[in-house]
């Protein structure tokens, strides 16, 4: 998954000027960012409190966002292949699994 570009394309509400984009070299980054936005989220509602969390908590708040999908760059077609929010929390499963591995 590393040198693999990744656009993550993020709608937080219904609002569609909320529309934006965060832009990685690598899948992993992309979901230590997506990550990273839950984490400030979390201490935006208590600053004080530690940042503790379960798959379950990011779940919710992927789930919470109007909209959220991937952009991933495939070097054998150079394009981009689109991933959806599924796909997004699958990966996230996966990447924080073998982050308690460490």
């Amino acid at each position: 998954m590393a040198g693999r570009h990744t656009i993550i394309l993020m709608q937080p509400s219904q609002n569609r000027a909320s529309r934006t984009f965060m832009d990685y070299n690598s899948i992993n980054h992309a979901l230590d960012g997506i990550c990273g936005l839950y984490e400030r989220k979390i201490r935006d509602i208590n600053p004080m409190a530690p940042i503790t969390y379960d798959i379950s908590d990011l779940y919710n708040f992927i789930d919470g966002l109007a909209d959220i999908s991937a952009l991933v760059y495939d070097h054998s077609i150079q394009a981009f292949l689109p991933y959806d929010r599924q796909w997004i929390k699958q990966k996230l499963l996966q990447h924080l699994k073998k982050l308690a591995q460490r």
